[in-house]
C-alpha cells in the first residue's frame, strides 16, 4: 500500500516519533507522569482510529492490559519490601548501626564516612528504600560529622550517595520493576546486581580513602572522648601481629583458591588475581599503618575466627561462587560470632570487650534479615514475593523485640506503603495505555530500527543508550525511566543478542544517578530536608555551627555521580560480574535427555501392539 501524499501521509508515517515527542512535552509542562502517559495513549489512539490505522475495537484490549497488570504477582514484592523498609527505619536499627560502626571506624581518618558507607550498604540490603536510608543517615550522622570537623561537601556527598545504594543492592524496588519490564526473573536480577552493588560501595570507600589521605582535615578521626564504647583499660593489638595474621590468612585463601574462585566467573584470570592482590594490600596497609588501632584484640580475634569458620563451612557446601556465596558466608560469619558472644555473656567469660560484643549484637538483626530475604531467594527456597513477605514479618518482629512496635508505627508504614504502591501501579497502568497505542502504530519497530542501525554495533548502541538514560535522569526519576524508556530499549537490546539481566543491571546503575543529579536529584532533596538550614548550637560541644548550604550538597554529589558512571563502564568492561547469575542455574545433560526420549519412543523395528478388541465383531 503506497503512502498517502501530503500532510496526512507524513503524519501517519511519523506518528510514533510525534507521539513520543508529545509525551516529552507533557512531562516538561509538569503534568503527572501516569496521566501524561495515559492521555497520550488515548488521544493518539483516537487519532489512529480516525486516520484508519486501526479499528475502534483495538482499544478493547485496554481492560485486559489493566487486569493483567493488577494480576501481576511479581509486583506484589513492591509493597512488601516498602513496608519492610519503613518499619525498619522507625525501629531504630539505623541509629544503632551508625553509632556502633562509627565507634569501630571512628578513630581513623574518614572513619565516620566509612561507617556511613558500610551502614548504607546494610540498610540497602534490608530496607531497599532510598528515602529511608538518606533521611536516617542524614539525621543521625550529619550532625556528628559536622561536629568533629568534616568538610560539608564530603559529609553531604557520602550520605546522599550511600543512601542511593538502596537502588542497586537487592532488594531494590527498581530492580523489581526492571525485571518486570524486561520480562526476566527478579531473582536473577537480584543475583546479578549484588556484586556490582558491593563493588560500588567499595569505590565510594576508595574515594574517601583518597580524599582523607590527600586532605586529612576534610575527614578527621574521632577524638578519644567521643569513643563512648571504648573500655577505660582497653588495649590494642600491635599492628605487626594483626598484619601478620591477616597476611597469613590472605595468602592461605588465595593459594587455596577460595578468594580467586569467588570472582573467577566475573573477572578474567590476570585481572582476578590483580583485584585480590590489591584488596589484600589495602587491608594490610590499613592494619600496618596503625589506622586499625581501635580494633581490640578480642574483636580482631573473634572476627578472624568467625570468617575462618564461615569459609571452612562454605567449602563443605556446593556453593562456591557469586552472590549466594557472599550472602551465605556473611550470614555464617555473624552466626558464629553471635554464638561466641552469647556464650561469653551467659558464662561471663570476658573474652570479648564491650565494643566487640556490641558490634556482634548490633550486626545480627540486619544480617539475619538479609539472609531471610536474599539468602532464601538466592538458594531457591523462596520467590522474591515470598522473600518480601518474610522480610516484612521479620521487620515487625525486630521492631517488637526493640520495643518500638506501636500502632502508630504500623499505621504510618501501611499508609506510606499504600501510597507508594498506588503511585507505582498508576504509572504502570498509564504506561500500559501508552504502549498499546505506541505498539499499534509500530513505534517499537521505529525505536528498534533507530537503535539497531546506530554505528559501532553493540558498543555504539550501549554508548547511545547510556547517554540517553543519563540525560533523561536529570528530569525523570527511576520509576518513570523504568516504565517509559526500558520497554522501548529492551527489545532492541534483545535483538542485538545482549543479555537482558546484564543490560538491566547496567541501566539500573546509570539510573541511580537520577537520585544524585544536581539540581533535581531526590537524594539531594531528602538530605536538604534534614540538614541544618540556619546556624545552630551543637548540643554536645556547645559551639555555634554553620548550616549546610544547598551548593555544598550539590558539589558534594558530583564526585559520586562520576563514580557511578565509572561503575557503568566497569560493568560494560567486565560483564561477568553480572552474568555470574547463570552459574547457579540448573545445567541439563543433553545426552541423558536424549536417552530418556529414546527409552520412551519405540524404535522403527519395534513390534506393534495388538489391535484393540471391543467386542463389536461378535
Amino acid at each position: 500500500m503506497a503512502a498517502e501524499p501530503g500532510f496526512r501521509g507524513w503524519f501517519i508515517h511519523n506518528m510514533a516519533p510525534i507521539m513520543f515527542g508529545a509525551l516529552v512535552l507533557f512531562l516538561l509542562l509538569g503534568y503527572p507522569v501516569a496521566f501524561s502517559l495515559a492521555a497520550n495513549g488515548l488521544i493518539f489512539g483516537l487519532i489512529g482510529i480516525y486516520l484508519g490505522l486501526f479499528e475502534p475495537k483495538f482499544l478493547q484490549a485496554l481492560p485486559e492490559r489493566v487486569y493483567g497488570t493488577m494480576n501481576n504477582e511479581v509486583l506484589l514484592a513492591v509493597p512488601f519490601f516498602t513496608f519492610m523498609g519503613l518499619v525498619l527505619e522507625r525501629s531504630g536499627m539505623a541509629e544503632d548501626l551508625l553509632d556502633t560502626i562509627g565507634q569501630v571506624f571512628g578513630s581513623i581518618r574518614g572513619g565516620l564516612a566509612y561507617a556511613v558507607i558500610f551502614v548504607g550498604a546494610l540498610l540497602a540490603a534490608t530496607t531497599g528504600v532510598v528515602a529511608a536510608s538518606v533521611i536516617s543517615m542524614g539525621l543521625i550522622s550529619l550532625p556528628i560529622m559536622l561536629r568533629y570537623g568534616y568538610d560539608r561537601r564530603v559529609a553531604s556527598g557520602v550520605i546522599a550517595a550511600s543512601g542511593t545504594l538502596a537502588q542497586i543492592i537487592p532488594p531494590s524496588l527498581v530492580l523489581i520493576v526492571m525485571a518486570d519490564q524486561l520480562n526476566r526473573s527478579v531473582g536473577d536480577m537480584y543475583e546479578g546486581a549484588f556484586v556490582p552493588g558491593l563493588l560500588l560501595a567499595s569505590l565510594y570507600a576508595l574515594y574517601i580513602f583518597i580524599v582523607s589521605s590527600i586532605f586529612p582535615s576534610a575527614a578527621p578521626g574521632l577524638p578519644l572522648e567521643a569513643q563512648t564504647l571504648r573500655d577505660p583499660d582497653q588495649k590494642t593489638l600491635p599492628s605487626r601481629i594483626m598484619g601478620a595474621v591477616a597476611a597469613a590468612g590472605f595468602a592461605f585463601l588465595i593459594a587455596r583458591g577460595s578468594l580467586p574462585g569467588l570472582t573467577a566467573g566475573a573477572l578474567p584470570g590476570v585481572a582476578n588475581m590483580a583485584v585480590w592482590g590489591i584488596g589484600s594490600f589495602v587491608v594490610l596497609f590499613f592494619i600496618m599503618s596503625g589506622t586499625a588501632k581501635l580494633l581490640t584484640p578480642s574483636l580482631f580475634i573473634a572476627l578472624a575466627l568467625s570468617i575462618a569458620g564461615a569459609i571452612e563451612l562454605m567449602e563443605m557446601s556446593h556453593v562456591k561462587f557469586g552472590a549466594d556465596y557472599v550472602v551465605l558466608t556473611m550470614s555464617a560469619t555473624v552466626g558464629i560470632a553471635f554464638v561466641v558472644a552469647v556464650i561469653n555473656r551467659v558464662f561471663r567469660l570476658k573474652l570479648l570487650s564491650k565494643l566487640a560484643e556490641q558490634v556482634v549484637f548490633v550486626m545480627v538483626p540486619p544480617l539475619a534479615l538479609i539472609f531471610l530475604v536474599l539468602g532464601t531467594i538466592f538458594i531457591g527456597v523462596a520467590t522474591p514475593t515470598e522473600g518480601g513477605a518474610m522480610g516484612s514479618l521479620g521487620a515487625v518482629i525486630l521492631a517488637f523485640a526493640r520495643g518500638r512496635l506501636k500502632f502508630d508505627l504500623l499505621r504510618q508504614a501501611t499508609y506510606s506503603t499504600a501510597k507508594l504502591s498506588a503511585f507505582v501501579l498508576f504509572i504502570l497502568l498509564g504506561a500500559r495505555v501508552f504502549s498499546l497505542t505506541f505498539y499499534g502504530v509500530d513505534g517499537h519497530k521505529w525505536v528498534e530500527e533507530l537503535l539497531v542501525s546506530l554505528p559501532g554495533g553493540q558498543t555504539g548502541f550501549l554508548i547511545a543508550v547510556n547517554a540517553l538514560v543519563f540525560v533523561l535522569a536529570f528530569f525523570l526519576d527511576y520509576f518513570e525511566l523504568a516504565f517509559i524508556i526500558i520497554p522501548l530499549l529492551g527489545p532492541a537490546a534483545d535483538k542485538m543478542g545482549i543479555d537482558l539481566i546484564w543490560f538491566g543491571v547496567m541501566l539500573a546503575v546509570n539510573m541511580q544517578t537520577s537520585f544524585m543529579h544536581p539540581p533535581f536529584g531526590f537524594a539531594l532533596f531528602f538530605l536538604r530536608s534534614v540538614a541544618a538550614k540556619v546556624p545552630y548550637v551543637d548540643r554536645v560541644t556547645g559551639k555555634m555551627m554553620q548550616p549546610v548550604t544547598t551548593g555544598q550538597i550539590y558539589w558534594g554529589a558530583v564526585p559520586f555521580v562520576c563514580i557511578q558512571l565509572v561503575m557503568v563502564a566497569l560493568i560494560i568492561l567486565f560483564p561477568g560480574m553480572v552474568t555470574h547469575y547463570k552459574s547457579g542455574g540448573i545445567q541439563l545433560d543433553q545426552q541423558q535427555i536424549q536417552q530418556q526420549f529414546e527409552n520412551l519412543t519405540p524404535g522403527l523395528d519395534a513390534t506393534s501392539p495388538p489391535p484393540l478388541d471391543l467386542g463389536f465383531g461378535k
